[in-house]
């Protein structure tokens, strides 16, 4: 479901899949060839939200902002793994983030770096580019070896293969609701102050 919330309407890029049973709900952009998968909750209403082309975000995550602080910045051909959530942060281009892994508002995860799967990542912390992430709370264990970064390069690519599937079996493109205009009364496109 593709929602606008008090005036912000989700930008949808070219051939981008959002499965049925997901939520995008105001202030989102997602680039071409994004894929949004089954149950995921992607709520841009006090901050924005922003998805690069040919990322994926998997099914059952959960994706939010905090008011007028931390917006969410996901670059392009970024895997994001199920149900992971993913609150203020920025994650670079060509990550991976391992399943069930909390990233917490100001964290960064640098570009190509792999999370391990169940991860805490707290407030404010940095990942170098190309590293390994893993533990709770979560640390850098050291650089990625060759194993690990063709891993990271080849989920982004199979997942724009996948929801190509889904189109050939009939499952539509996405495509951004229309509204008739914007709704007054809210400062820089949010609406809570």
């Amino acid at each position: 479901m593709i929602r606008p919330f008090q005036g912000m309407v989700p930008k949808i890029g070219h051939r981008v899949f959002v499965a049925d049973s997901a939520l995008l709900l105001g202030d989102v952009s997602l680039g071409d060839e994004a894929s949004i998968w089954f149950n995921c909750v992607i709520r841009g209403d006090v901050n924005w939200i922003r998805i690069g082309a040919r990322t994926n975000i998997q099914d059952a995550c959960c994706l939010h902002v905090t008011n007028g602080k931390w917006p969410l910045l996901i670059e392009d051909e970024v895997s994001i793994a199920h149900n992971v959530m993913l609150h203020g942060c920025t994650i670079r281009k060509g990550a991976l983030i391992g399943m069930s892994t909390t990233i917490m508002d100001g964290a960064e995860i640098g570009e190509g770096c792999l999370v391990a799967a169940g991860s805490f990542i707290r407030e404010g912390f940095k990942a170098p580019p190309h590293s390994l992430v893993a533990g709770w709370p979560a640390t850098v264990k050291g650089p990625l070896n060759e194993k690990q970064r063709d891993l990271v390069a080849s989920v982004w690519t199979r997942y724009v293969r996948y929801k190509e599937g889904y189109f050939k079996d009939g499952w539509p493109i996405a495509e951004a609701p229309v509204i008739d205009a914007p709704q007054p009364g809210f400062a820089e496109g949010h609406p809570f102050p």
